[in-house]
């Protein structure tokens, strides 16, 4: 589903050259969990911004699903992103004024898709986490581990094949870290969703098929 070959990620100013990213190379098989670590600094959220096209790499060829995307134009990346990845963050990311139901359902808005369908696919994404109870609350009403549950629901509702969470049980003490990764593990195993997700804390890798570590832009064996 997604394949790095030699990607290098440099960034340049007048004085100095940082590089963020050195000779990647990496794939990842569809319904594979995949968890990338290392250090402060050492590029994971660079890397997972250049597989989820939200950044092009210095050197180096990204391919999903067997496609090169480097020829695509923006407005072609912005479709295969809408259409083939959901994204999860650490900080959520809700809009406080929309309610659960709405807040799910936005990625549905840039398709061509009823309002009466995008509320069916959002309660039934909400129903998937567990939530479908909340779809009237606001995110402020919510605690942070139910509006994580609303960000997977959102990042799930447009029936994605990748999906890329950067720290999602950051915010999250470990009893509801858990709960999140056994939805995202769901996923996984029920819907065959590619995840790779990026995380500080070593006992949620364990729980993904595959741990990937990162050091000063490196991979580490």
């Amino acid at each position: 589903m997604i394949s790095l070959k030699a990607i290098e990620k440099v960034y340049r100013t007048d004085t100095i050259e940082t590089v963020a990213l050195n000779n990647i190379n990496i794939n990842i098989n569809k319904g594979e969990f995949v968890s990338i670590m290392g250090p402060s600094g050492c590029g994971k959220s660079t890397l997972l911004n250049i597989m989820g096209l939200l950044d092009i790499p210095s050197r180096g060829e990204v391919q999903i699903d067997g496609k090169p995307v480097v020829s695509f134009k923006d407005a072609e990346l912005a479709e295969l992103r809408n259409r083939k990845l959901g994204f999860i963050f650490q900080s959520y990311h809700l809009i406080n004024d929309l309610n659960v139901l709405d807040n799910t359902e936005l990625p549905l808005i840039y398709r061509k898709i009823s309002g009466a369908e995008r509320k069916r696919r959002a309660m039934e994404a909400l129903t998937k986490v567990g939530l479908s109870a909340r779809a009237k609350h606001y995110p402020g009403q919510l605690s942070g581990g139910q509006r994580q549950r609303v960000a997977i629901a959102r990042a799930i509702v447009g029936q994605p094949e990748i999906i890329l969470a950067d720290e999602p049980t950051g915010n999250l003490d470990s009893v509801m870290g858990n709960e999140i990764m056994k939805i995202l593990n769901t996923l996984t195993q029920d819907d065959k969703v590619t995840i790779v997700m990026v995380t500080h804390d070593e006992q949620i890798a364990r729980q993904t098929s595959r741990l990937i570590r990162l050091y000063d832009g490196s991979l580490v064996n």
